[in-house]
């Protein structure tokens, strides 16, 4: 749900102009800046912290899971409802994790310009906006999408704050953790439409969630690998030196993904039909493919086609899942 964070940093109020002759902002050069770019600064920073592009996805797939499970008319306010009470969850969470980790996004390239992490906003100020969107949004679920619904967002914030956050400092292993959250988004979307997650298509969902996160952050891994080693993060990437594990691991997962895609098709669920087995066998190898090559030739560009990849691929798939629901 909130794995990956490679959004480009969102500048805040002109810090070209903002700068004293020692290459610091000073407190009087800031109180100088017109109240509207304030503003503006301000609400961008908020923004940084929910992470807004990374939980786009979260959102989308949330709709998917929902309306899979819808079979006649949408409710469009419990949709909406349950969209923007996952948003505020999601983006909770985002936000402790930048809490959490202002230490190491200080040392990181593409991470020490975040609000805490550059002292432009307090930890105090951080950690009670995430405290507050994410009591909303748990509130917002528990009242218009029941409870179920409500249940499984406080558990994807909890593993993802206090399980996987802290042991992305610890072990290779968090990667696997982290997935967990990061899947069960549909589930939510599931149990908003349905009160239920005793059917299998649910679980299904998720497992598609859970494989397709790990060449993702594979690929993210060994492009930022620098990055993560600067902070002391042991990520697999970091350990692996020479990335053939890295490389090996990619192509496992993506292979893996493929019979996992299939099993909305499979008995008993038969959420789709043979347009979606086609589709779904199709990306699957697509994405098999670019594993293999960056396996092959661990290089950054290859990574990178491999990220790419893992991110359309998602929507592709549950595009087809949609189209060819039964």
């Amino acid at each position: 749900m909130f794995s990956t964070d490679l959004r480009p940093r969102v500048p805040e109020v002109d810090r070209a102009s903002a700068q004293s002759t020692s290459g610091t902002v000073s407190a009087k050069s800031v109180e100088n800046t017109s109240d509207p770019l304030r503003v503006q600064s301000r609400v961008a920073d908020f923004l940084t912290l929910t992470k807004v592009r990374v939980n786009t996805l979260v959102v989308a797939t949330t709709v998917g899971g929902y309306y899979i499970a819808t079979s006649g008319a949408i409710n469009v306010v419990t949709l909406l409802n349950t969209c923007l009470g996952t948003a505020l969850v999601a983006g909770g969470a985002a936000a402790l994790n930048q809490v959490s980790e202002r230490d190491i996004d200080r040392l990181m390239e593409r991470t020490r310009m975040r609000p805490v992490a550059d002292s432009r906003m307090s930890v105090a100020e951080a950690a009670a906006f995430s405290s507050a969107i994410t009591a909303l949004g748990l509130l917002m679920l528990w009242i218009g999408s029941g409870a179920l619904s409500a249940l499984v967002a406080l558990a994807t914030f909890l593993s993802y704050a206090f399980v996987y956050t802290p042991l992305k400092r610890v072990t290779t292993l968090a990667t696997i953790v982290g997935a967990v959250p990061g899947a069960l988004p549909p589930l939510i979307g599931w149990a908003a439409a349905r009160g239920s997650l005793s059917d299998p298509a649910p679980w299904a969902l998720f497992l598609i969630g859970f494989f397709w996160q790990l060449p993702h952050i594979l690929a993210v891994g060994w492009m930022y690998r620098d990055d993560y080693a600067r902070a002391g993060l042991p990520m697999l990437a970091v350990v692996d030196t020479t990335g053939a594990i890295t490389g090996r691991q990619a192509v496992l997962w993506a292979a893996a993904l493929i019979p996992v895609s299939l099993l909305p098709s499979a008995s008993p669920i038969h959420l789709t039909g043979m347009v979606y087995i086609i589709g779904a066998f199709a990306l699957g190898l697509m994405q098999l493919a670019l594993a293999i090559t960056f396996a092959r030739q661990r290089s950054s560009a290859n990574a990178r086609r491999l990220f790419y990849a893992t991110l359309i691929y998602l929507p592709l798939l549950w595009g087809l899942m949609i189209v060819g629901r039964r």
